[in-house]
């Protein structure tokens, strides 16, 4: 076996979730999890098939994004696993319908961090073992942290 680290390409601007699945239907049904969940996110999601063909199956409403997703599913190459690029949308607002959609088996991350998924590769093929997700921590919040913390989720209107 042999384990390697594929840097994901994320267009400026763009969020990414990466997850598993499990069914060629995955593409049809993220793309209508989208499309229902925000309908003013622009979007392009890949799916690498795991059997028949082996194609990375691709659809979404923005052809850079879907682009970005083909590119980095063509890189990370494992059977049944998913990227859906976004912008005008954040993934809390569709992460846990990805979760709910029947044919998701697991969500590895999802950000706009720069992400690197850890590969494993045998005679059968490839999967991914998992993600790393933007840079260690460099310390602990301290009380004036805190406040910048919630005052930013205000800022942007998540909280009140």
């Amino acid at each position: 076996m042999e384990i390697s680290v594929v840097p994901l390409a994320l267009p400026e601007n763009a969020n990414v979730i990466l997850g598993q699945s499990h069914f060629i239907k995955t593409v049809e049904d993220l793309y209508e999890v989208m499309v229902t969940s925000s309908p003013t996110a622009r979007f392009g999601l890949a799916f690498c098939e795991a059997s028949g063909p082996c194609l990375i199956r691709s659809d979404g409403n923005d052809d850079e994004f879907e682009r970005a997703a083909v590119a980095m599913m063509n890189d990370v190459g494992a059977g049944h696993s998913f990227a859906i690029v976004m912008g005008d949308v954040f993934p809390v607002n569709v992460l846990n319908a990805v979760k709910s959609c029947q044919e998701v088996c697991r969500v590895y991350c999802a950000t706009a961090n720069p992400v690197e998924v850890v590969v494993a590769e045998t005679a059968q093929g490839k999967g991914i073992l998992g993600v790393i997700d933007g840079a260690s921590p460099r310390g602990v919040e301290t009380k004036e942290d805190v406040e910048k913390r919630r005052g930013f989720l205000r800022t942007i209107g998540y909280k009140r």
